[in-house]
């Protein structure tokens, strides 16, 4: 099976998002730093722009996903994805599925047994692929409970200064990581670390 490996982009001084939830800030660096386009798929498709250097990092991240495993408020910002995550199946860990889902022909599966469950169910149907993991919150999890990989982090060339951490509530630390690999993006640095285990 495939790994376990968090995704997220976060400012300089480590937010993932404002206090109100926003992202603008921290992703501005997908729709404007470049002239590669990379469309995303899904239901929800994108366009992103951004140099070669950030589309070398994407291309490489993404190719290797086969599913998608996140926490109910990434859920709810995200506005589900329309149904279908570009990364393949979404598993949301939740205590109770949402109003309105599961719906028709969506990817989107909900998970109210714990963590264990989900990490289960995702890298299975993600099959030989990797496990992308979304969420502030369900990244800290998975680190406190010793199953993420790898950690790839964006981070973009901005300071929040207040809102959503993406490294509070952790337990064990500290806690050293392996080697970073680094790639220069414009107005991003894109760093991968593997996660040591004890």
């Amino acid at each position: 099976m495939g790994q376990l490996v968090a995704i997220m982009s976060m400012s300089v001084d480590g937010y993932v998002a404002d206090p109100d939830d926003g992202v603008a800030e921290v992703f501005d660096w997908y729709f404007g730093s470049g002239d590669v386009e990379i469309h995303t798929g899904g239901s929800d498709p994108m366009t992103f722009r951004v140099s070669e250097a950030s589309a070398e990092h994407i291309r490489g991240l993404t190719s290797g996903l086969g599913a998608v495993l996140t926490g109910r408020r990434t859920f709810e910002v995200a506005q589900g994805w329309g149904g279908n995550h570009a990364w393949g199946p979404a598993f949301v860990l939740t205590h109770h599925v949402p109003a309105g889902w599961p719906r028709p022909d969506s990817t989107v599966h909900f998970v109210t047994d714990g963590l264990e469950s989900a990490v289960a169910q995702a890298k299975a149907a993600a099959g030989e692929k990797s496990v992308g993991v979304h969420g502030a919150d369900t990244i800290q999890q998975c680190l406190n409970a010793g199953l993420l990989d790898e950690i790839s982090v964006d981070v973009a060339a901005v300071l929040l200064g207040s809102g959503v951490r993406l490294f509070d509530h952790l337990v064990g630390t500290p806690s050293i990581l392996g080697n970073p690999t680094v790639s220069h993006g414009v107005g991003v640095t894109h760093l991968r670390y593997p996660v040591r285990t004890a």
